[in-house]
């Protein structure tokens, strides 16, 4: 590396990783969600992430095609099996090759590019799995004067931020609108919230006004603004990434009345739903990772209630709803 070569670690809640590139510049997407959780170099890291700008992409590496297509917002990339490594291509851009039993990955990018957010999110994955953590497609929010916490599960566009910040104004608290991080143990489970900014649509601050001083006045092209938790704090409870534990997971669907209700899931169906948006089969079938988040998954579902929450008109009368039900179990 040239000499403005440079390391940071970071702490994933105990699991380490350390990142290294020749310039820090390579790796923004990284340090927006953890630049809050880095710890001094001296710590041993559990996994390393390398990151080598060059021209050399490894495009075709050996193994099995495990998915060939179309990512959005990333465009084109493959997926290769190659049985103890998982290579990730993004032809004439960049690749990334995930060394899973050895705790190393290595991402190669074409001078001047930028590390996609899908190549970022896959090596990112493939730290916390090997410290046995999975990064689940959820809101976290704390229970008012509670360290416990529900999951909010439910496809990107439903409204998991909305509904986020409507329990938010009755106590709730935030641990993450978006991305949670799930460690279970046999007969227990707990989460942690990735520290990232929280994306409001412009609909989310028309239905909840007490949000308009943390905006300003201009919306990107997908009608949100990105607002940092910093300035989230200064109306709502942002929690700490402490591990928690999870009381209950929510399968979140709209209304089709208006009326916003919570009602007893079964936990095949609540393992169904939540799988559905958390694990990626490709035309090998599960890859490794894949399997053991499946495996947490399970786990989850077995030992926590489950429901539906169907959100109406009035998103912030979950909170009395979800406080009854969860009193009750």
């Amino acid at each position: 590396m040239t000499s403005d070569a440079t390391t940071f670690c970071y702490d994933l809640n105990g699991q380490v990783i350390s990142i290294s590139a020749s310039r820090a510049g390579l790796w923004p997407s990284f340090d927006l969600m953890l630049g809050s959780l880095r710890v001094s170099e001296a710590v041993e890291p559990g996994f390393r992430i390398n990151i080598v700008e060059t021209s050399a992409l490894p495009e075709n590496p050996e193994g099995k095609l495990a998915f060939d297509g179309e990512i959005p917002l990333d465009g084109h990339c493959r997926i290769v099996d190659g049985r103890d490594v998982v290579h990730l291509v993004f032809p004439g851009l960049q690749t990334a090759s995930v060394h899973a039993d050895e705790g190393w990955a290595e991402i190669r990018v074409h001078p001047d590019g930028k590390i996609k957010w899908t190549l970022s999110m896959l090596v990112l994955d493939a730290a916390l799995d090997a410290g046995g953590q999975h990064m689940l497609h959820t809101a976290g929010m704390t229970l008012p004067g509670s360290e416990a916490l529900v999951l909010i599960h439910a496809p990107s566009g439903t409204g998991k931020s909305t509904t986020s910040m409507a329990l938010a104004s009755q106590g709730f608290g935030l641990c993450s609108d978006d991305v949670m991080i799930h460690s279970a143990t046999p007969g227990a489970t707990a989460a942690w919230g990735m520290p990232r900014k929280v994306k409001i649509h412009r609909n989310t601050a028309a239905m909840l006004p007490f949000l308009s001083p943390c905006l300003g006045g201009t919306w990107d092209a997908e009608g949100e603004q990105a607002v940092s938790l910093e300035r989230l704090g200064d109306i709502i409870r942002i929690e700490d990434v402490r591990a928690r534990p999870v009381a209950a997971l929510l399968h979140l669907a709209r209304s089709a009345d208006g009326q916003t209700r919570l009602v007893p899931m079964a936990r095949t169906d609540a393992m169904v739903a939540l799988a559905t948006d958390n694990v990626r089969t490709g035309m090998t079938g599960l890859l490794p990772m894949q399997k053991r988040r499946m495996g947490a998954i399970a786990a989850l579902v077995k030992v926590v209630p489950t429901f539906t929450l169907e959100i109406g008109s009035s998103p912030a009368d979950a909170a009395a709803l979800i406080r009854a039900a969860l009193a009750q179990t």
